[in-house]
């Protein structure tokens, strides 16, 4: 799908949301926005820069408690004319940018895989089991989804021999259902044959908003002991705000294409030495 994506992570309750960059400052969408801690925002195609201050205003104007978000913004990415951005927005008194690096795609033999090269962070907080973790952001072009896909063991590769981090967060609108990844071509991505690498959201779940389709677009990966054993039971899945706030299909369209796909990490003080097994949820009838 060419249209945005959602993701949500949240640290003892965290997230990252996907809107439709025109759709933003919407009632709904600051809804959504206001449920995250960290935010990735996808399919930004701002050429004069003004979307994230903009919404720094809008979401630090309305804060309470002295909540403030913070941004971190990629340059603008693709091939040709067409360009878009990667953008983390995130709560400063949670977490806080690391370090942060945009992939060269320059492996021999497969030069120019990916179509937006991933903005790649590292993020750390005190206030969650896992006290830092690396996110890798992903929106694929459709055609090209299981070589863009695949090529996610790369970048892990890269970004652990450069930083020496172990905890990994793969998210995004990997296009991973359907007719885009079909049931053959998962033998030859190894982000999915290599079981090392935790997949959150299974390939039965519903990220669209439109009743008419069912694919799992949109994906959440782990990898990394640590971070796995610190995901909270059963809380991986999508929020179905259409649901939740009580929208027509259209207004959710209206917000998004996509539902937001979710997990939450244990906090520091919710924290038990006991390690659960994270598995994907079984898909939920959407709605009565």
């Amino acid at each position: 799908m060419s249209n945005p994506a959602w993701a949500r992570l949240l640290l003892s309750a965290s997230s990252v949301c996907v809107l439709k960059e025109q759709r933003l400052f919407s009632q709904h969408s600051l809804k959504v926005i206001k449920r995250c801690d960290i935010m990735l925002l996808m399919e930004i195609k701002d050429s004069n820069n003004i979307i994230c201050p903009m919404l720094m205003e809008k979401l630090n104007g309305n804060s309470r408690r002295g909540t403030m978000y913070n941004y971190v913004i990629s340059s603008r990415l693709g091939r040709n004319t067409y360009k878009e951005q990667y953008a983390f927005l995130y709560r400063e008194k949670l977490v806080s940018v690391k370090k942060r690096y945009l992939y060269h795609d320059y492996q021999a033999g497969d030069t120019d895989v990916f179509s937006r090269e991933p903005f790649v962070i590292w993020f750390q907080s005190p206030y969650t089991v896992v006290k830092d973790f690396v996110i890798v952001p992903l929106h694929t072009t459709p055609e090209t989804s299981v070589k863009e896909i695949d090529e996610l063991v790369d970048v892990y590769v890269d970004v652990k021999r450069r930083w020496k981090a172990e905890n990994f967060i793969f998210m995004g609108d990997f296009n991973a259902g359907c007719s885009y990844v079909p049931k053959k071509a998962w033998k030859n991505i190894r982000l999915r044959t290599d079981l090392n690498f935790v997949w959150l959201i299974g390939d039965q779940e519903d990220t669209t908003v439109k009743e008419s389709t069912s694919c799992a677009y949109d994906r959440i990966v782990l990898r990394g002991q640590e971070i796995v054993s610190s995901v909270v039971r059963k809380s991986n899945g999508t929020f179905d705000f259409q649901k939740a706030y009580g929208l027509t299909e259209a207004e959710a369209l209206d917000v998004s294409d996509h539902f937001p796909v979710e997990f939450k990490l244990q906090s520091s003080r919710a924290f038990t030495n006991s390690k659960k097994s994270i598995s994907p949820r079984k898909k939920t009838t959407r709605r009565s």
